[in-house]
């Protein structure tokens, strides 16, 4: 991941039930706020919220939701128990848009081996005018 003087990470098991959806959004939240990160927090939500979809509706097993960043960057990982690589569609209703927009908000993303399965991962930065010092007392 990038160089943040401060980095975080927290890591969550998920139930195998689609309501996880929800708690992940909660807890992708939750740190973004704690974190201070700078960036679009409803992109880094859309992410969390489809790459633990598809863990559920095509991965094994309970997912993990596992998030690192700070204030500049974030890295989201979601492992399950499956054994089967992530497959771009054609995106739309039918296939829905997953891997799509994990392409289009992202800055990197890409797969991974486990131990037991695999976890799909996703990062993304905050603009650099997000970062630049305010010399009028206020944020960006």
């Amino acid at each position: 991941m990038g160089t943040d003087v401060e980095s975080f990470t927290v890591e969550r098991h998920l139930g195998e039930e689609m309501g996880s959806i929800t708690v992940a959004r909660r807890i992708a939240r939750d740190a973004l706020n704690a974190w201070d990160y700078r960036g679009h927090r409803e992109d880094v939500l859309l992410v969390v919220s489809e790459l633990v979809t598809n863990a559920l509706v095509h991965g094994a097993g309970a997912p993990v939701l596992r998030l690192a960043g700070g204030p500049a960057q974030i890295r989201i990982e979601v492992h399950d128990a499956g054994k089967e690589w992530p497959k771009a569609r054609e995106p739309g209703p039918a296939d829905g848009w997953g891997l799509h927009v994990i392409q289009q908000l992202c800055t990197r993303w890409g797969t991974s081996h486990r131990e037991a399965g695999k976890a799909v991962w996703c990062e993304l930065a905050a603009p650099l005018a997000a970062l630049a010092p305010d010399l009028s007392g206020s944020r960006v």
